[in-house]
């Protein structure tokens, strides 16, 4: 069967907590319910403007502030580890970071490697006696009695301590890492069992599918590993269309996607006329292919592309009105200054309503502004569309 790809784009949206204001409440509880909602929040460290993960809940969160997720992890609500990259995941899903963990423990590769067992043990019973440490605690050997760290060595030592479950994350000083023993981070009544290998097949597509609302095979497994767990989400998916719980449609490009027969039914209102100006981290865009596919949007973060090769700028954007993506901007945060400067603007699909889009978007870029600590916005020598005019009257104002 045919999908009905806008029908499909708005439930996408919809599910992401795009479509409406505050779908998951406000403030710190509402960061909870969309942290839950979207599986994960991905943590980069690039802050030309807002970083990934504080930026990904204030498009979703109305007074969100970055000291919520440290409130969540404080109140072990959340944890930091891994999804498809860094991320912040709900503590309800503990049981589903083990499998990675125990791998990486058996031997896989991952960033940080360190075989050093020696120092491992010894940073172990460090942060056992003296409490949590931060990488830059080793910096200057002198600083400690026994004379024996060396801060590459330990940093690599943490981070693989980190990735094989030995020690978690308590909390970020400065956005550094503190690291501390699992037993004083988590909370007591936590479910630490493995789950098997359909146990996290049934798990991935329990969370896309709450996130996204429908996906692809490819999506399900989206930077997982394996060809038993592939396999364990095939077979899932499989018997949960035999049981008629979900149902394979085909996208006009010839994806096949599945999804909850209610849910690819139902009709999906049209989006309040309102900007989002969104992460290239964020969850409803991180995945090329979908997009493509979804939301006929072409979307490549450039900032690890060569600046001569670079067609829309180094941290761009995308900028969602409605249910459609119609451009995107590259945009930097002088915050010493209190500057928001837009350096870029794309608007590839020019809206219908050109005065109405314009009001939306200069309200959210003014939000975004004063998000990003900067009391006013320059649009410098940034290229404007005819209603260009407008928006800087707007913006101005």
């Amino acid at each position: 069967m045919q999908a009905n790809t806008n029908n499909l784009r708005r439930l996408a949206l919809a599910r992401q907590g795009l479509t409406r204001p505050a779908v998951f409440g406000r403030g710190r509880p509402g960061a909870l319910r969309a942290l839950e909602r979207l599986g994960y929040v991905q943590i980069d460290t690039i802050s030309v403007v807002a970083r990934a993960h504080n930026h990904t809940l204030w498009t979703r969160v109305p007074n969100f502030r970055p000291r919520h997720i440290d409130a969540l992890l404080q109140r072990k609500e959340a944890f930091e580890y891994w999804f498809h990259a860094a991320s912040y995941l709900p503590m309800r899903d503990y049981r589903f970071s083990l499998p990675r963990k125990h791998a990486i423990k058996a031997g896989e590769r991952h960033w940080y490697r360190s075989r050093d067992l020696k120092l491992m043990h010894r940073i172990l019973d460090q942060i056992r006696a003296d409490g949590p440490v931060r990488a830059r605690d080793f910096e200057n050997p002198t600083q400690r009695s026994t004379g024996w760290w060396d801060w590459k060595p330990a940093k690599r030592a943490l981070e693989q301590l980190f990735m094989q479950g030995d020690l978690m994350i308590s909390g970020r000083e400065g956005f550094q890492k503190v690291y501390d023993l699992p037993e004083r981070v988590l909370p007591g009544d936590i479910d630490d069992h493995v789950p098997s290998v359909s146990e996290f097949a049934g798990h991935l597509i329990d969370v896309t599918l709450a996130a996204h609302g429908f996906a692809t095979k490819k999506s399900f497994a989206y930077g997982r590993r394996g060809q038993p767990l592939r396999m364990a989400i095939d077979t899932a998916l499989k018997q949960r269309c035999e049981a008629g719980d979900l149902v394979a449609q085909k996208l006009s490009g010839g994806q096949t996607i599945f999804g909850a027969p209610d849910d690819i039914a139902a009709p999906q209102r049209r989006p309040l006329a309102q900007v989002r100006l969104l992460s290239p981290f964020d969850n409803a865009i991180i995945q090329r292919d979908r997009n493509q596919a979804v939301h006929a949007f072409d979307y490549q973060l450039e900032c690890y592309v060569t600046a001569s090769k670079r067609q829309y700028g180094y941290y761009c954007l995308p900028i969602l009105y409605r249910d459609r993506f119609v451009g995107r901007i590259d945009c930097k945060a002088h915050r010493r200054e209190g500057r928001f400067e837009i350096l870029r603007l794309h608007i590839e699909s020019e809206p219908d309503e050109p005065d109405r889009f314009a009001a939306a978007f200069s309200n959210v870029l003014k939000e975004y502004a004063a998000f990003n600590e900067c009391s006013r916005i320059e649009l410098g020598t940034a290229q404007l569309p005819n209603w260009g005019p407008h928006l800087r009257t707007l913006l101005e104002s």
